[in-house]
């Protein structure tokens, strides 16, 4: 006849399995959601680019005109076809000369002006071939001192930022980005003593920012920090 006693070794059994199978479930998210993640951001930006392009082609020239379905990618092709033609023609004369004559105009118009300017400023800020932005990640103490953020050095103060500021050194401009969105946050004058450079990358800086803290890069091993003696 069995007892309760007979079943209770069969627990930790069952326990096993599913503890098992639970890490191997959270190993699989972990691989499969950045992939996924990855490509339904590409896939979304690919439809984003389709959805201004097309709307701007003729329809007997789109794809869906010859063979009945509009092909995703398309318009993402023909915007940076697009885009090179117009980078070629602008390197030459002809194109020099049309640009200025059309920012001549744009600088009689006051709102317009100020929005052109602004727009094509940080344009060619970002897609600059000849520097890059942020190259070095820092460590600075805000919103007070005793707490620490990551930030990125962007360039040395300059101008009136730099000559009506009361510091006696110089003044780095610097990108404090916020979490988890690091293409936002805020834009810090400090004195150059005030920022600590960090070694590790750019990236390695944006990863901590964008995981709140949960990945490291180079991470070490609890057991591998050096004790502090009592």
């Amino acid at each position: 006849m069995s007892t309760p006693f007979d079943e209770e070794p069969t627990q930790p059994h069952r326990t096993g399995i599913f503890a098992r199978l639970r890490a191997r479930f959270l190993t699989g998210l972990v691989v499969i959601a950045p992939v996924a993640l990855t490509i339904w951001l590409i896939w979304t930006l690919i439809g984003w680019v389709d959805a201004l392009v097309l709307p701007l082609i003729p329809y007997d020239l789109t794809p869906a005109h010859y063979i009945g379905i509009n092909l995703r990618g398309v318009g993402v092709v023909v915007f940076l076809v697009f885009t090179i033609l117009v980078g070629s023609v602008a390197k030459g004369l002809i194109g020099r000369t049309l640009i200025r004559f059309g920012e001549s105009i744009v600088d009689r118009m006051p709102v317009v002006r100020s929005i052109y300017s602004g727009v094509k400023q940080i344009a060619e800020t970002i897609f600059a071939q000849t520097e890059r932005s942020f190259e070095t990640a820092c460590l600075i103490q805000y919103p007070r001192k005793g707490i620490w953020a990551i930030g990125f050095i962007s360039t040395t103060a300059k101008g009136e930022i730099s000559q009506k500021a009361e510091t006696g050194g110089a003044l780095l401009s610097v990108f404090l980005p916020t979490t988890p969105n690091p293409t936002s946050g805020f834009l810090l004058f400090l004195p150059r003593e005030d920022v600590i450079e960090l070694d590790m990358t750019v990236e390695d800086a944006a990863k901590l920012v964008i995981s709140a803290g949960l990945v490291y890069p180079q991470q070490v091993k609890p057991e591998e920090l050096p004790r502090k003696e009592a």
